[in-house]
Parts: structure tokens; C-alpha cells; sequence
């Protein structure tokens, strides 16, 4: 491809000098694009015509084996947005199927993303390198297939956040602004955001799969998913229904992770649920302020379907959609797969439970072994307190800490029903708390919805600096530090509603 020369800077500035570097070797692979063709579109990404970085991911790039200050330079930066790739990469948008807010699409695929290709990090771990705003696909439904700067950043923002509070997720190396506007409500300054995942296959692309009504396609999809994602399935009896099994349990630790930290995703789609059971899609996300099972901070959630106490319900529903599209896979009778699962989808509930409390034992700072029969009521019931009230989830959970040595009023002080407080408490505290184990659980930091707004708006006013003292701060989210005061407080009184946009 042509060379444009050093990236000039877009319409944000970069955080840090722009290094010019010698080359380094990248080695992009094309296995999604060699395996499965039938669901892999062969596409380019637009031109940038001002790229300019800003914001680099170090910490993931030396994991990916690649020098950050080659990634800084023109050829780096170029290949950042897919404008300058290796001779072997085959950039494809990934087909797939999806129901969206319950409704089923057959048809939805890659509208503004492109597989750059996998590479095998210094761990021998194959992973996906991805792009978002990267352009129209043919499968753009009538989107510009353009991102802005804001929404690239927060899914930088919160995608790490999540990295660094021990959830699986996909992670974020770079956004690059374009130099091009897009228009949304008004014109906004274009970005890419490069992304990194275990892989993109999700749910939605089993169900594109079965739509084709390909089975050899589906079997194929399926194989590649145990290779990539579940080995241990291989070795099943059944090995596709123990792929569904790996999935279910994946999902249910993965959604009881969420909801212990209070974190919304907003947008549960299938084609936004990963077979490899990482967090994808940042689109609508937030963070709980006040603790309500019904808090939605979506613009496009009318109903509520995908609300934070729905969200275990949600990846339920889903998984029966992965079970429907992977019949043909269970077993050459239909009644029988059927049956399989139905069995295997009925475990999620109980995985899901279990791995709650379990965490919320840890939350609370209970011994491990503490019976499910004790933990459950104490967690319940503390819940009900925290709702009644409107607590701020993350800032209760960190006092709580505090209540353990002896000094409850930073905790009391949030909810509303002090009588009952106190008796909870009472019972808390017979069973043992580790202090120091809830330290190590509960953060003091994440990335607070009034805190991610304003580094947003700076961001695209030109000012990186608030997004990067953002940033130093939710990626240490257990280390209480002084100075940093405003970003484990809750949202300031009067704030109002919170509400977060697909981006789109």
C-alpha cells in the first residue's frame, strides 16, 4: 500500500511523542479467513487521511510481542486503522446472526469492524486482532460504518477497567483518530479502535452457521471454537455438547463476575455473547451508582429487557439460542439432542449461583468453605438494604472493609434503614470477616459514569490529560491512594439520569 508518510495529528491530541522507530515484524495469521470462508468477507478498511494515535496500550502490546515505539511510528499508526498491512494478512468482515433485543436477524456481520488477522502472543495464545469504525462492510445495513472518538475511547476506558478488576474481556490496544468528522447528532472527530480478543466468534455466528443450513459449515465452526477456546471438549464422548457445556459454564461466571462489581453491558445481543465467555461490545455499558436491580443506562432499552438484575436471565435466554443453533451437532436424533440440551442448559442456573456466592463471600470477606445455606441469606438480605436505600454499590462494599476492623459509620451512613443495618451487621460479623480479604476484592476505583463523561468531553474538546489520569487510576482499581479522593466518590447530587449511546 502506498505510504502517507508520518501521521499527523488528528482532531485530538496524542498522549505522549510520536516516536519514528525501525520496523518491527508483525506476523498477522488468516486462520479465521482460511477455515471458515463461507462466514469470512474479504474487505479493506477505509483510508485514514489524517491518522493520529491517541492512545496506546503498552502493557497489551508487549503481551502481543510488539514494540510499542514501532506502533507509535507512521507504518505502526497505519496499521492501527488497516492501512498498512503484513503481505499475508487477509482482512475479513466475520459473518454472523444475531437477536437483538429479542428479535432475530439472519444477517448481521462486521457493519464497522474488520478481523485484521490473529497473532500469536509471547504466551503462545493465538489472538485476534480487530478493528471498530474501520468503514462500510456489505454488511452495514445503511451505516456509515464509522466510529467517533468518544465511543472508542470508553470502550478503551472501561474494556481495561474490566481487564484490571479480573474479568475476562476483550482488551483494547490503541485508538487512532482518523481526521475524518462523523456525522452523528452533530459532526464528531472519527477514531479506530483496535481491539484484541481470545477470538470474535460469539453466539450469533453459530446461529449463522445453522442458518445456512450447512452442517458441515456448523461442524467446522464448532471444531475451530473447541480448538480455540475449549480443548478439553475434544476429549468428550459428546464433544459438541461438551462445548455447550464449556459455554454455559463460561457464561455463568462471566455474568456473575458482572454483577458483582455492578457493571451493566446494555446491549446483550447473541452476536454480543462470546463462545470464549470474554466481555465484548462496549457500546451502552456503564457502572451501578445507586444499588437497582432495574437500572437501565441504555438510550435504546425502552423496556428494560436488558437492565442489570435481568442480565443472568438475559445470558440464559441466550444460551437456549446457542442450544437451538447446535442441535444438529448433538446428536443425529432430534428429540434426543433436544433433550441433551435442555439437561446440560438446566446447569446454568445452579453455575451461575455458585459462582455469585462465592464471590459475594469474598465481597463480604467470609471463609471460603462457608456454606451456600449461610452465605445466601447474609448476601439477600443485605441486597434488600442496599435497594431499599439506593446505596452507591462500589463506594458500600469498600467501607464495608472498614466495618470489619471496627468503624461501621462510613458504611451505615449509606443506607436508610439504620435498625437494620445494624442487625445485618451483627450477624456479618459473627461469621468472621477478613478485612483484608475485602481489600482485595472490593475496589475503591472504577470507572464512575460523571468521571468517564467528563474525560470524554475533554478528549473531544483536545484535551487527552483527564482520559489519562482516568485511566492510571481504574486500571490500579484496589490500591486506595491519596489525592485521588474525587474518583472513588459517587456521583455528585443532582447529576440525574444516566444514559449511554451505541455510538452508531
Amino acid at each position: 500500500m502506498r505510504s502517507r508518510g508520518r501521521p499527523r495529528p488528528g482532531p485530538v491530541r496524542t498522549l505522549g511523542e510520536v516516536t519514528v522507530a525501525p520496523a518491527a515484524p508483525l506476523t498477522l495469521g488468516n486462520r479465521f479467513a482460511r477455515e471458515l470462508p463461507e462466514m469470512a468477507l474479504p474487505w479493506q478498511a477505509d483510508e485514514a487521511p489524517e491518522p493520529g494515535l491517541l492512545v496506546l496500550n503498552e502493557g497489551l502490546a508487549a503481551e502481543l510481542g510488539l514494540d510499542p515505539a514501532w506502533l507509535r511510528s507512521a507504518d505502526g499508526v497505519r496499521l492501527l486503522v488497516g492501512n498498512a498491512l503484513p503481505a499475508e494478512a487477509t482482512p475479513v468482515a466475520q459473518a454472523y446472526a444475531g437477536h437483538q433485543f429479542g428479535g432475530y436477524s439472519p444477517r448481521l456481520g462486521d457493519g464497522r469492524a474488520l478481523l485484521l488477522g490473529e497473532v500469536l502472543d509471547v504466551e503462545g495464545r493465538l489472538r485476534d486482532l480487530h478493528l471498530k469504525g474501520s468503514g462500510r462492510t456489505p454488511f452495514s445495513r445503511g451505516g456509515d460504518g464509522l466510529a467517533a472518538v468518544g465511543p472508542m475511547l470508553r470502550e478503551y476506558v472501561i474494556s481495561e477497567a474490566m481487564h484490571a478488576l479480573g474479568i475476562p474481556t476483550t482488551r483494547s490496544l490503541a485508538v487512532v483518530a482518523t481526521g475524518r468528522p462523523v456525522r452523528r447528532e452533530t459532526l464528531l472527530p472519527g477514531a479506530v479502535l483496535a481491539r484484541v480478543a481470545g477470538s470474535h466468534l460469539r453466539v450469533g455466528s453459530v446461529q449463522y452457521a445453522r442458518a445456512t443450513g450447512d452442517v458441515a459449515l456448523l461442524r467446522r465452526l464448532a471444531d475451530a471454537a473447541i480448538g480455540r477456546h475449549h480443548p478439553a471438549a475434544a476429549e468428550a464422548e459428546n464433544p459438541y455438547l461438551a462445548l455447550f457445556d464449556a459455554v454455559v459454564a463460561a457464561q455463568a461466571s462471566l455474568v456473575a463476575r458482572w454483577m458483582l462489581v455492578g457493571f451493566v453491558h446494555g446491549v446483550m445481543n447473541t452476536d454480543n455473547m462470546t463462545l470464549s465467555g470474554e466481555t465484548i461490545d462496549y457500546g451502552p455499558c456503564a457502572f451501578l451508582d445507586a444499588f437497582d436491580p432495574a437500572t437501565v443506562y441504555s438510550s435504546v432499552d425502552e423496556f428494560g429487557r436488558y437492565a442489570y438484575g435481568n442480565q443472568p436471565l438475559v445470558a440464559e435466554w441466550n444460551l437456549a439460542r446457542l442450544a437451538e443453533a447446535l442441535l444438529p451437532l448433538l446428536d443425529a436424533d432430534e428429540e434426543r439432542a433436544v433433550a441433551l440440551a435442555v439437561q446440560s442448559l438446566g446447569a446454568f442456573r445452579g453455575r451461575y449461583r455458585a459462582a455469585w456466592l462465592a464471590g459475594m463471600r469474598a465481597k463480604l470477606g467470609l471463609p471460603e468453605g462457608l456454606d451456600d445455606a449461610v452465605t445466601a441469606p447474609v448476601a439477600d438480605d443485605l441486597l434488600a438494604l442496599l435497594q431499599e436505600g439506593r446505596a452507591d454499590h462500589t463506594s458500600f462494599f469498600r467501607h464495608l472493609g472498614a466495618a470489619a476492623r471496627g468503624d461501621a459509620e462510613p458504611a451505615r451512613r449509606l443506607v436508610l434503614d439504620l435498625a437494620a443495618f445494624d442487625a445485618w451487621a451483627e450477624r456479618w460479623r459473627r461469621l468472621g470477616p477478613d478485612a483484608d480479604a475485602m481489600d482485595a476484592t472490593n475496589p475503591v476505583y472504577i470507572p464512575r459514569n460523571h468521571l468517564v463523561e467528563e474525560a470524554l468531553a475533554a478528549a473531544a474538546a483536545g484535551d487527552l490529560d483527564p482520559l489519562g489520569r482516568l485511566l492510571a487510576v481504574v486500571t490500579r482499581p484496589y490500591e486506595e491512594r491519596p489525592g485521588l479522593e474525587r474518583y472513588a466518590a459517587p456521583a455528585p447530587a443532582g447529576s440525574g439520569p444516566y444514559r449511554t449511546f451505541c455510538g452508531t
